[in-house]
């Protein structure tokens, strides 16, 4: 399946957010196989938990999917450029790649404000940004729109 395959299954995520009232964003983690075993969508709203972002979700599914907390092998695709905590969280399960669509430039700590996976932590994801960028932008710009 191609990258963009995988982030339209993050953008189907995103639109679900959406619907229940939540910043949309969405996230699919790939095993080495092609196989999804995280899925996330932001639920802060609902859950009242400001960690309850996409990829923290998806994260958690994925590492109770294989039994460990290392996701060497595995592919995270999200519809927003992560923000530090959620950087953070991919660079602690040694998450192998990192594709994202939309920028983030008030949050985004992959290259818009700072990018964490360029720091010496010891494990650098391969990073590609702006993967159905379009899409996932739209979606956030719609989204922001229909609050004012």
């Amino acid at each position: 399946m191609a990258h963009e395959a995988y982030m339209e299954e993050a953008i189907i995520l995103a639109k679900e957010a959406m619907a229940a009232g939540e910043v949309p964003v969405g996230c699919v983690i790939v095993d080495a196989k092609g196989s999804v075993i995280g899925r996330g969508r932001n639920r802060r709203e609902a859950d009242k938990q400001a960690s309850a972002h996409a990829e923290m979700i998806a994260i958690s599914e994925a590492c109770q999917t294989l039994g460990d907390w290392r996701l060497n092998d595995c592919t995270l695709y999200v519809t927003l450029e992560p923000c530090p905590m959620c950087a953070g969280a991919i660079i602690n399960a040694r998450v192998g790649k990192v594709f994202f669509g939309a920028r983030d430039s008030s949050i985004g700590a992959c290259g818009s404000v700072i990018n964490l996976f360029m720091e010496r932590f010891g494990h650098e994801p391969e990073l590609v940004g702006g993967v159905s960028e379009a899409e996932c932008g739209a979606l956030l710009s719609d989204f922001f729109k229909s609050l004012r």
